[in-house]
């Protein structure tokens, strides 16, 4: 049976894909943090591993548990964000978001592909429009992202003399609660009062992180969006190397092969 692990299953594009490919056909080993999650998980028919990406062992029992139960594919899914001006982020900071997004998500990988090796398997590694261009506010997360753009494309590069496939797919604004989550990753780690631009704090990121929308980003997709994506990258014979979601990604991707850096600033600017 086809069989796939897939990181990030709380809520979101995680969840959303984990209930989306069983009803394709697959086996579906879910994985979320919480034990909160793992039972919800449970109560919806699966059978969830517990992952904590930026633990060594977490990271080892969980793909020692997926290669006996014989996964054929991975989606790199679970990532967070921690808002705030670049000049305010800790070293601390960057270290904690590095260690779960891009550290742990590599480690999980690594100790999956020589089980691919032996029959066939796919990686795919959810990252985002903010691994194409950055903007204002996400440093943190666009650094994470960038730093899993390169790692992808240089393993589907090194992988192409095997049988694994690696793909990226590349979301905009998805409906999901990555903006709540990343709050408490906010105010463990950024000092905004003592920042030079605090002011800029309370006119714009802080409204943003606290209040509700006025109304719904006119471009934003539900998590469903993604899920077909996945589905495409693990079920194609010939995946693409990169798929992009939403049309701010597809103007992005442009944007980055065409402009020249300031017309690509002044268009982060206006993000």
């Amino acid at each position: 049976m086809k069989t796939v692990l897939i990181t990030g299953c709380s809520s979101g594009i995680g969840l959303d894909a984990a209930h989306h490919l069983r009803n394709r056909g697959w086996r579906v080993i879910p994985t979320c943090r919480r034990e909160a999650d793992l039972e919800a998980r449970r109560a919806e028919g699966f059978q969830p591993l517990h992952l904590e990406l930026a633990d060594e062992d977490s990271v080892a029992r969980c793909a020692e548990a997926a290669a006996a139960q014989g996964v054929t594919a991975l989606v790199n899914n679970a990532a967070f964000a921690i808002p705030g001006a670049a000049e305010d982020l800790p070293r601390g900071a960057l270290r904690a978001i590095f260690e779960a997004n891009l550290f742990g998500t590599h480690d999980l990988t690594t100790r999956l592909i020589p089980h691919f090796r032996t029959q066939g398997g796919r990686v795919v590694n959810i990252s985002s429009v903010l691994g194409l261009v950055g903007i204002p506010w996400r440093g943190a997360y666009v650094a994470t992202k960038f730093a899993l753009e390169g790692l992808t494309d240089v393993l589907r590069v090194e992988m192409a003399d095997t049988p694994v496939k690696i793909v990226l797919i590349e979301p905009g604004p998805i409906g999901t609660k990555i903006r709540l989550n990343s709050i408490p990753h906010f105010e463990r780690w950024i000092d905004w009062q003592a920042s030079p631009r605090a002011a800029q704090y309370r006119r714009t990121l802080l409204k943003r992180l606290y209040e509700p929308a006025a109304k719904k980003d006119r471009f934003e997709l539900p998590p469903r969006a993604v899920s077909e994506r996945i589905a495409l990258a693990l079920e194609s014979a010939n995946p693409r190397p990169r798929y992009y979601v939403t049309t701010p990604t597809h103007v992005s991707g442009i944007g980055r092969r065409l402009l020249s850096t300031r017309a690509l600033d002044w268009f982060a600017r206006r993000s």
